[in-house]
This record gives structure tokens, C-alpha cells and sequence, in this order.
């Protein structure tokens, strides 16, 4: 995932970028308003903008509403000193998508950008693997031509196992994704779902694997 980040203060702009960085994320960091309009001008490849709003010369404000008037739909969280509300009405009546209000918890940026990633994916109209099928829009889960019930979480889980089908997840990238905004699952809690899930696809033709000291891994049953 490609994240530029917008942000004067080059403490700050350090401290973003190893943080997003140790999530997985390639960084890249510019330092005023005008670089980063020259820089969404070109055919860049970034899927969220982290915008600080009070940049020396062209301010976020600006920066947004060039963006938008390009048609360009990459996501922008904006970060913001300013914590009046039309400060924040201003920034979405531009074009941004978010905003947080300096100080932030790290945590929180990174699922919210996160977040924001993942609503600018197209995403398919379903899910399948062996019996096993995720009718995406319909929120319905199917072994086969049975109609399977799930939870809000096991769905969540089952949908997180299905996109990364034959690739190990750990229970910490399952809490992360599923729960991007730090609502409360423990690891213990993973594997209560996994277990259920277990049960209610034994029939699909496929298995959720432990690999011990790793995580899970959906497959096809041999």
C-alpha cells in the first residue's frame, strides 16, 4: 500500500512515516503544500493522502480542492491542529474523506487509513473456495447450495480468510482488519471463531489450518 503523507513538521512527518511503514506501507513524505500538488498532478500511484492542513504557502485546504477539481478519488485523511467545527466542515466540503485532530493516537491513523484503503478497492461480488461460497452484497455464506448462518464476526473472519485464501494470516491481522477502529477482540477470541467456523464449513471441501506460531491459512481439504 502506497501513502503519501503531506506534513511541514519533519519530527512529525518521521514519526508517520515509520509508523505507517511498520504496518507494511510504502511511505512517501512531502513537506509543503506545493510538492504535493505537483506531486498529484503526475500520475502517482498513492491510495491514501495523509494531508496536513496548515502547510506553510498552499495550505491542505487547497491542496484537496485542486485535487477534486482534477477528478482524482484517491482518499485524503486530513490532519488538523484545529478542532472548530468548520474547520472540519471546510476540509470535507472540499473533497477529503477524513480528518483527525492533532494529538492522535497512532493506532487510530493507521486504522483509519487503513479504512480508507479499503473503501477505495473495488471489491467482488463474491468469494469462493471449494463448496464454499460469500455472496458479498447479499451478506450471505453458502456450503455448497445450503445457506450457512454466521455472526457478524465469523462472517467478518470467514470473509478476512477467503480474500487471503492459501496464505497464512495471524490473529493480529485478522483483529486489525476486521476491527479497524480498536473495538475489543482478543486473540482468544479468534480462535472461539475460528473454531465455530470450523464446524459450520466442515462440509465445503475446504479447511482452516493452524500453522502453529503463525496463524491460519484457508485452503482446500486434502
Amino acid at each position: 500500500m502506497h501513502i503519501l503523507v503531506v506534513e511541514d513538521d519533519a519530527v512529525l512527518a518521521d514519526g508517520l512515516s515509520r509508523v505507517l511503514g511498520g504496518h507494511g506501507m510504502a511511505v512517501e513524505v512531502v513537506g509543503n503544500g506545493t510538492q504535493a500538488d505537483l506531486l498529484l498532478q503526475r500520475a502517482v500511484t498513492a491510495e491514501v493522502v495523509v494531508l496536513d492542513i496548515g502547510l506553510p504557502g498552499m495550505d491542505g485546504f487547497e491542496v484537496v480542492r485542486r485535487l477534486r477539481a482534477r477528478g482524482s478519488a484517491v482518499p485524503v485523511l486530513l490532519l488538523t491542529a484545529r478542532d472548530a467545527i468548520e474547520d472540519r466542515v471546510r476540509g470535507l466540503e472540499q473533497g477529503a474523506d477524513d480528518y483527525l485532530v492533532k494529538p492522535f493516537a497512532t493506532a487510530e491513523l493507521v486504522a483509519r487509513v487503513k479504512a480508507l484503503a479499503r473503501r477505495n478497492t473495488p471489491k467482488p461480488a463474491g468469494l469462493a473456495l471449494g463448496d464454499l461460497s460469500l455472496d458479498l452484497a447479499a451478506k450471505r455464506a453458502r456450503v455448497g447450495d445450503k445457506v450457512i448462518e454466521l455472526s457478524v464476526r465469523e462472517w467478518a473472519v470467514l470473509e478476512y480468510l477467503l480474500q487471503h485464501a492459501a496464505r497464512v494470516v495471524s490473529k493480529q491481522q485478522i483483529i486489525d482488519a476486521i476491527l479497524p477502529w480498536g473495538d475489543d477482540l482478543t486473540l482468544n477470541a479468534v480462535e472461539v471463531y475460528i473454531s465455530r467456523l470450523r464446524l459450520k464449513i466442515a462440509d465445503a471441501g475446504v479447511a482452516i489450518r493452524t500453522i502453529r506460531g503463525f496463524g491460519y491459512v484457508l485452503e482446500l481439504a486434502t
